[in-house]
């Protein structure tokens, strides 16, 4: 990991909320998540969200300065308030969320600087949860007729979307990245066999869809990359770390993934990308919350200890 601010910028849509855990209360929202740890990484992303006039707002946005995320496209809702979401952790450590609607990101408006910072932006990230409402969903389809590069990260909370938006959403990505039991929801939209290997029903959603990247996550277990442009599909293993909790551990990932596929000053191989990606996930699970402060020298001694070690899966 290195400091350098790279020469691309991104721009990150929907969800930006208060995570009610148990041990209180923490930043959250998968698209923010994955623009805290781009930024983090040195390549610019803005966030296109909308909190409510309220205190939980303000407390976001100054937290959010804070932590180096831009504002410029944070927008105000005077009707809807700031998003919350209590957060349940089982003993297992997997997590349930029960997300309030309707709230202020529900409604994200558009304008001409919305459509502009997209349109010049070299990738734009959006997830599922933006289609619960028509308002944020209709803005979200217009952007993404601008966008250069449409990475969706499907996030699949029930009841908040239909398999007919999740469909649209997609058609139209080049970059999707969805977890294992993701995939199987999709290949069963798509009333593939249930003999069918995750291999074959990736292929299968690819070709449906016509996707060019998908990445399948698998927890303890790594992660796949399915090229479509490079005819491979490459698997990395996880890094078997002590466990803090799962939140926001698939938006690091993204991100990370991201940071070295975008990267102009060279280009990546799928380990090198798989590996960061992976790396950055482990680091983000053995913390508290979506995101945990680090930096530079933090990161590249989680790796040293961690290649001292062979305890990968």
């Amino acid at each position: 990991m290195k400091n350098e601010i790279l020469n691309i910028k991104g721009v990150c849509f929907g969800e930006v909320l208060w995570d009610n855990l148990p041990t209180g209360r923490k930043l959250g929202g998968a698209p923010l998540n994955v623009a805290y740890h781009l930024n983090k990484l040195g390549i610019p992303t803005d966030m296109l969200t909308r909190v409510g006039e309220d205190a939980e707002g303000e407390d976001i946005m100054t937290l959010c300065a804070e932590l180096a995320i831009p504002l410029t496209l944070f927008q105000k809702d005077n009707k809807y308030p700031t998003s919350t979401v209590e957060v349940h952790i089982d003993e297992k450590k997997d997590v349930r969320y029960d997300i309030v609607f309707p709230v202020a990101w529900d409604n994200i408006a558009l304008g001409e600087k919305e459509i502009k910072t997209v349109r010049q932006a070299d990738f734009f990230v959006f997830g599922s949860l933006s289609t619960r409402h028509n308002a944020t969903y209709k803005t979200l389809q217009t952007l993404i007729q601008v966008a250069n590069y449409k990475v969706l990260d499907v996030n699949l909370r029930a009841p908040h979307y239909t398999k007919e938006r999740i469909f649209e959403l997609l058609g139209y990505a080049d970059l999707v990245k969805m977890n294992e039991e993701e995939l199987g929801f999709v290949a069963t939209w798509l009333e593939l066999p249930d003999t069918d290997t995750d291999a074959a029903k990736a292929e299968a959603v690819m070709t449906t869809f016509n996707i060019n990247e998908l990445i399948v996550t698998y927890g303890a277990k790594g992660a796949i990359y399915h090229s479509k442009l490079g005819k491979f599909s490459y698997h990395f293993p996880a890094l078997r770390v002590e466990v803090k909790d799962t939140i926001g551990s698939g938006d690091s990932f993204l991100a990370a993934f991201l940071s070295q596929r975008c990267r102009q000053d060279k280009q990546a191989t799928p380990e090198e990308m798989l590996e960061f990606a992976t790396t950055l996930s482990a680091f983000v699970t053995q913390s508290t919350g979506a995101c945990p402060s680090y930096d530079a020298p933090t990161i590249n001694r989680f790796v040293w200890l961690n290649s001292l070690d062979n305890t990968k899966y």
